[in-house]
């Protein structure tokens, strides 16, 4: 009974369909900037990967040039 009655108190389904456009604009808002977020991680990600490939390559030669 309790459980049932906090379930019904918590979940709220509007009977007017119009209160569900705010809610689904504001999911596409946050939706939309964690995939332009995650894309900039990759690429940012992406950039440091080869500025740290070409460092690694450099110090080899450095290596080899000393040796």
């Amino acid at each position: 009974m309790a459980v049932s009655y906090i379930l019904s108190f918590m979940l709220y389904f509007p009977e007017d369909k119009r209160e569900y456009i705010p809610a689904a604009v504001t999911c596409m808002i946050f939706l939309i900037a964690a995939i332009l977020t995650t894309r900039l991680i990759i690429k940012i990600s992406r950039y440091q990967e080869e500025k740290a490939k070409r460092l690694e390559e450099q110090l080899i030669r450095d290596n080899k040039n000393q040796e």
